[in-house]
């Protein structure tokens, strides 16, 4: 994008602004403007370029919030999840430190993965095969994992889920509005560019109405 790096693109968007709209309602700047070729109606179609970017701008600063927001709620059930299934992993490990086979079974041995994917494929085996097999039950009852334990974690899994779909939908439409939001940028950089290389040539002779247009000039 070729925004001035040293702005902000709020800052550069109420530069062109403040820009477009002296040039269209400042008598001496007006005149001058309008003999090189920036008359009202061309002043006007900057105005809508401009207006188009503002747009893009406010629709991509919605859908990063609606992303923060969705990330906030999927990563607070991915934290609840995680500190329930550690502790029924540890009693589990407990219960079955001699039973190699349900250990494996629950997907308890080794080490637990750190990437989502693989380790709510864990989360999930355990929970699904511990639900589906009352032996399994009798045995986690001992250190107090119940039947309505394993069905709340079941039940927290599937709102995981939902939270994450959730979160990628919105994470893919705040990189979309990204895109138009920088295209649109750019098409403004290009038309303010100009606009301005004709104000410096048009105004040289009066710097403090360059100034007007928000571009200082240096003695």
């Amino acid at each position: 994008m070729g925004t001035n790096l040293k702005l902000s693109e709020v800052e550069t968007l109420e530069l062109y602004r403040n820009a477009l709209h002296n040039a269209e309602h400042q008598p001496k700047i007006s005149a001058i403007m309008a003999d090189l070729g920036f008359d009202s109606a061309v002043i006007g179609e900057g105005k809508a370029i401009l207006a188009a970017t503002r747009q893009a701008f406010d629709t991509n600063k919605i859908e990063d919030d609606e992303t923060s927001a969705a990330f906030a709620e999927f990563s607070g059930i991915k934290t609840r999840l995680e500190a329930l299934f550690n502790v029924h992993r540890k009693k589990a490990k407990v219960v079955f430190r001699k039973d190699a086979l349900t250990a494996d079974k629950l997907a308890i041995s080794g080490v637990l993965p750190r990437t989502y994917i693989k380790w709510i494929e864990v989360v999930k085996k355990f929970y699904s095969e511990a639900s589906g097999d009352t032996t399994i039950q009798s045995q986690l009852a001992r250190l107090k994992i119940t039947p309505e334990d394993l069905s709340a974690a079941t039940a927290l899994i599937a709102d995981l889920e939902a939270a994450r779909s959730h979160y990628l939908i919105e994470k893919g439409e705040s990189q979309d509005a990204t895109k138009a939001k920088d295209a649109a940028f750019y098409k403004i950089d290009d038309w303010m560019s100009e606009f301005f290389a004709v104000a410096r040539i048009g105004l040289e002779d009066n710097p403090q109405l360059l100034e007007a247009l928000g571009k200082i000039v240096r003695n």
